[in-house]
């Protein structure tokens, strides 16, 4: 992932593409170029013979520089950023700002990728895009441009809440847990399978004591970390969603009492039904309960 910050001082995350991706896409568009390069020497060729060889010569260096720097600068500009290749890899160029690729961009990319790769073979593109830390080439580096990829990687399911603990964690003080220790514990339950079972205990209880410093009450005796970290996680969950749909259902008020254009207090949304019970377990199957399970530090 990199920073962009864009013209209103946003700062916004992208994630930059790979060597490897950009390489695989740049193929394919080196494969159509050349597929359109044939076709022109093979329709120059017949068209000589019936006309002068000079015009034959003019009409094939037109064709070559057309595909070569046309192509990635047309598709470019009419797709915002995506040739053929980009396309196929789910790539786009973006200026360093965030904001599309304008047709200037395109242009200085295009130009720069006709010495990059059909003069020199692609050598100063590779060593540019090792040296620089967004994987830049010489034509991003002169057009200010980035390629980032835009499709983003699976994301586990959300962790459900345990039936057991579904009535103690309804009395849970989440306003103290902040957003990244949240996020730390999601991610450790998104990879629990992927865990040995040392590192799963010794991780489980490294996040559910960082928590249970910010959460009240403690868990119930016996609970094991993956149980604790999933209630406290679904459970924010849920009262996020209920707050987002109070919001979206509940008119806005005219007055500091809450009174309605007509003088009428506005109703308050009727609470949702509790949760389903759903069978106990750790996030994604079943494992064995801690012994003691997990004691939040005094």
């Amino acid at each position: 992932m990199s920073e962009v910050v864009t013209g209103e001082a946003v700062v916004v995350e992208v994630r930059v593409a790979q060597l490897p991706s950009r390489a695989l896409a740049f193929l394919i568009d080196w494969a159509v170029q050349w597929a359109v390069i044939i076709l022109a020497v093979v329709l120059v060729a017949q068209a000589s013979l019936v006309t002068d060889e000079s015009l034959a010569t003019g009409l094939l260096i037109l064709f070559v520089v057309l595909v070569t720097v046309g192509y990635p600068v047309a598709f470019e500009t009419l797709t915002r950023g995506r040739s053929l290749g980009k396309l196929a890899l789910g790539l786009r160029v973006v200026s360093d700002d965030g904001g599309p690729e304008r047709f200037r961009q395109a242009l200085f990319r295009g130009l720069a990728g006709f010495l990059e790769f059909w003069t020199f073979v692609g050598a100063p593109a590779l060593i540019t895009s090792l040296l620089n830390q967004r994987g830049k080439r010489l034509g991003d580096v002169f057009a200010g441009t980035t390629v980032i990829g835009e499709r983003t990687p699976h994301q586990a399911p959300p962790p459900e809440m345990p039936p057991p603990l579904a009535s103690w964690a309804a009395t849970l003080e989440l306003s103290g847990l902040s957003d990244d220790l949240a996020n730390t514990a999601r991610q450790y339950l998104s990879r629990w399978h992927q865990l040995s079972p040392r590192m799963r205990e010794e991780m489980g209880l490294r996040v559910a004591g960082q928590i249970s410093a910010q959460v009240a009450p403690p868990p119930p005796p016996g609970v094991p970390p993956y149980a604790y970290l999933a209630a406290v996680l679904a459970e924010r969950r849920r009262r996020e969603e209920m707050r987002l749909a109070r919001a979206r259902s509940t008119p806005p008020p005219y007055g500091p009492q809450g009174y309605g254009a007509q003088g009428h207090r506005v109703p308050a949304p009727p609470p949702p039904p509790p949760p389903q019970p759903r069978e106990a377990g750790p996030p994604h199957g079943e494992a064995p309960r801690t012994s003691g399970g997990f004691v939040p530090p005094v």
